[in-house]
């Protein structure tokens, strides 16, 4: 088991956003976390990458209990997160947006690979390498919010609504990009408002409501439920 929550619990002064809810994420997996807004599901990546501390519960990643670290701790054990907003360096350029995802690794020759190898992902990032972040499309600053994150080789991959503010293309082209990194080795958890993306993505899925756990399983099988349906795709 790549990744374990157990009981977790999380509050923001006296609200509980989270309700001891428990999720497992296996090696090589896209689970996703569908809901509806405020359901819990950005505090949910936020805890897991250290930017938010539990009130209680345990999360577990390859074996070693990580709930208790800072940021910059479980960045290094191999989980990268792109929040909600992108949230780049926009005066920076487009390069140096890639080279801050890398300020973990220590060979420059293994940096340079791996940019070499973005850029063969990411046409687009090569030909505006100069460019300043704050002046790419949307769409674009989505490739580079991405690609920064990618830089640090991770193992489990967290991103928060990848799709938001997006052309259908975009969107399209988005979950292209999601299935690659997945089918080169990367486990993925993706919040989405978009379910009917995220379950055509995901091999597994959540649904919170209110910080609660109501339903999760099979991607597909709960794409086809009749509650997940009505509450989440129109049906």
């Amino acid at each position: 088991m790549l990744l374990q929550i157990r009981d977790l619990r999380v509050h923001y002064g006296k609200a509980e956003a989270l309700k001891a809810i428990s999720m497992e994420v296996e090696e090589g997996e896209i689970v996703t976390l569908i809901g509806a807004n405020g359901a819990g599901k950005t505090t949910t990546l936020r805890t897991i990458s250290g930017l938010k501390k539990p009130t209680s519960g345990e999360i577990w990643f390859q074996g070693n209990r990580i709930d208790g670290l800072p940021a910059h701790k479980v960045a290094q054990l191999g989980i990268a997160h792109i929040p909600e907003g992108k949230r780049l360096f926009t005066p920076m350029t487009v390069l140096e947006n890639l080279e801050m995802g890398a300020y973990l690794r220590k060979s420059k020759g293994e940096v340079a690979r791996q940019l070499e190898n973005i850029y063969k992902h990411f046409t687009v990032l090569e030909e505006r390498q100069n460019q300043k972040a704050g002046s790419l499309s949307g769409g674009e600053q989505q490739m580079l919010a991405i690609a920064r994150a990618l830089m640090s080789q991770p193992k489990l991959l967290l991103m928060d609504e990848p799709s938001m503010g997006l052309s259908p293309t975009l969107v399209d082209e988005v979950a292209r990009i999601i299935r690659d990194i997945n089918q080169a080795g990367v486990t993925i958890i993706v919040v989405e408002q978009n379910a009917r993306i995220a379950l055509s993505l995901a091999d597994r899925a959540y649904v919170l409501e209110v910080g609660e756990v109501t339903l999760h399983g099979d991607a597909q099988e709960l794409a086809n439920d009749e509650r997940v349906k009505k509450a989440y795709l129109g049906g």
